[in-house]
């Protein structure tokens, strides 16, 4: 049987597949339309294991989050290029896929993959949709926070797509939490910015905090030397770069240090509880430098900076009548982590004319 522009036209309509595609399909399939689908189906599977060892490092983050806000998912989902990650059937891929995530409650990319989807495997949904759109399509990551009780969670994702924050808040009661609700989008707003790496200072490897130490040092007296050589004023060199340096001893020495200031300018004893707080929490802040960087509760929050994120969701809670903590966060950004293929245009020219 002769294929028609009809049978084409409707196999087209059903596979979203290429126009060319589809009539190979119908005649190498005899007009069978369900065997055709097949083919394409196979086809497509066929183009993406070629696609494999292509770098996909850019695409979006997906978000979903249950109506009471005791749960979250976000997925990164990649694709080569930015351009595809614009396109309108990227979006919906992105959009079933964290659906997906969410109502299965899947952990990882592979469990995700075999779960089931309107009667078959998930992943051939993903693969098929992938052939449609043209190139090198993943979920890298998946990644959800949960709270019983008085735990809530909310999240944010930026108007590029590009990057993801889930935030979980522990209250000491319902009404708390509710009210909290908002607060917690603000903070998930707020490490979407300042690219926190951890939730407390207390999370640093003690390794880690040794090796910054020394290096942002030896840092800073690097650019003091330029700075004196053009004459301007240096930068303090720290003695320390996280609160988890800062024993009582410290603390004690410093204080003492302080003291031993004052008196020498001169400064009456009888003021001294006036001016000690204020040095010795400035000694802290210039202490503190890798906390201030990378610990989310530590940070100075970007919508009142003479609080840091600890304290603005306390200062938050107690407005209500409650305490309040944030016990976990998860940020993705798109690409973190992997290595670009650099392009050359001409090892590639030379390569297809050999």
């Amino acid at each position: 049987m002769a294929v028609t522009a009809a049978d084409v036209k409707k196999l087209r309509q059903a596979t979203d597949a290429p126009m060319m595609d589809c009539k190979k399909a119908l005649t190498e399939c005899e007009n069978d339309f369900d065997k055709a689908v097949e083919w394409l189906r196979e086809r497509g599977v066929a183009k993406s294991a070629k696609k494999a060892d292509r770098v996909a490092a850019e695409g979006s983050i997906g978000l979903k989050i249950s109506a009471d806000n005791r749960r979250a998912v976000l997925v990164e989902v990649n694709s080569e290029t930015d351009f595809v990650a614009q396109n309108d059937g990227f979006k919906d891929l992105v959009a079933k896929t964290v659906t997906q995530a969410f109502e299965t409650q899947a952990e990882t990319t592979e469990a995700l993959r075999e779960t089931e989807l309107e009667g078959r495997a998930f992943s051939a949904y993903f693969d098929e949709t992938v052939a449609k759109i043209g190139e090198k399509i993943e979920v890298r990551r998946i990644a959800a926070l949960s709270g019983k009780d008085n735990v809530i969670v909310n999240g944010y994702v930026h108007s590029n797509t590009r990057i993801g924050v889930i935030v979980a808040i522990e209250c000491d009661s319902a009404k708390t939490a509710e009210a909290m609700i908002p607060v917690a989008k603000q903070v998930a707003m707020h490490a979407s910015a300042m690219k926190p790496t951890t939730l407390s200072y207390k999370d640093f490897d003690a390794d880690y905090v040794e090796e910054e130490t020394k290096g942002r040092i030896e840092a800073i007296k690097t650019e003091n030397e330029e700075r004196a050589r053009l004459k301007k004023p240096l930068i303090n060199v720290p003695q320390y770069i996280s609160r988890c340096q800062l024993s009582d001893a410290v603390l004690a020495e410093a204080e003492a240090n302080i003291k031993a200031a004052l008196k020498e300018q001169g400064k009456p004893e009888k003021i001294w509880d006036k001016i000690v707080p204020g040095q010795l929490a400035r000694f802290i802040t210039d202490n503190t430098t890798l906390d201030k960087e990378q610990a989310l509760l530590d940070q100075d929050y970007v919508l009142d900076d003479k609080m840091t994120v600890a304290q603005a969701v306390a200062a938050a809670a107690k407005a209500v009548g409650g305490t309040a903590e944030v016990v976990a966060f998860v940020r993705l950004e798109v690409g973190e982590g992997i290595e670009k293929k650099a392009d050359d245009f001409a090892a590639e020219v030379a390569a297809q004319m050999a």
